[in-house]
This record gives structure tokens, sequence and C-alpha cells, in this order.
């Protein structure tokens, strides 16, 4: 069964690479300020879903927890200066 696409909205992509998500789209989402969002790549398509602890598989915390990891060493100027296009 295929999904019913309920809104579509056309956003800018900054220099930065952030997005604005409209507001009726964080509404219906339920995306609060300060929230942490999930994003995943298919081959297709990007998802942006609502970061629910209850809901993650294994595979995912671990993913996430490395990113936390990696983080704590991605401090420098230099690293954010070199990453900063892609």
């Amino acid at each position: 069964m295929q999904e019913e696409i309920r809104e579509i909205r056309t956003v800018k992509i900054t220099r930065k690479g952030q997005i604005s998500i409209p507001s009726a789209v964080r509404a219906r989402a339920g995306f609060e300020e300060g929230a942490k969002v999930n994003v995943i790549a298919y081959d297709d398509r990007v998802e942006l879903r609502p970061m629910k602890k209850e809901k993650i598989s294994e595979a995912m915390m671990a993913m996430l927890a490395s990113e936390k990891a990696f983080a704590k060493n991605w401090i420098s100027e230099e690293d954010e200066e070199a990453w900063k296009d892609l």
C-alpha cells in the first residue's frame, strides 16, 4: 500500500547546508523546537523523522553513539573549515 502525500513545500538549502522546515509541516510531523530529528538517506530520497527512542533499532543506536563519540573529537576550526562545503 502506497502512503498518501499530505503536504509538499519547497525550501532552499543555504550555503551551510541548512533548510527551514515550514511551520505547517513541523506541526504535522510533530517537530518541536530543540527536538532531535533523524536524517535518513536512501538512494532516491531523504527523510526527516522525529527521533523517538522507543522506535530506534539497535543498529541506529550504534550509529548515534558513534556520532556522539566523533563529535567530541570534531571541535577544531580546521575541521569545520575543511568540511563546511560538503
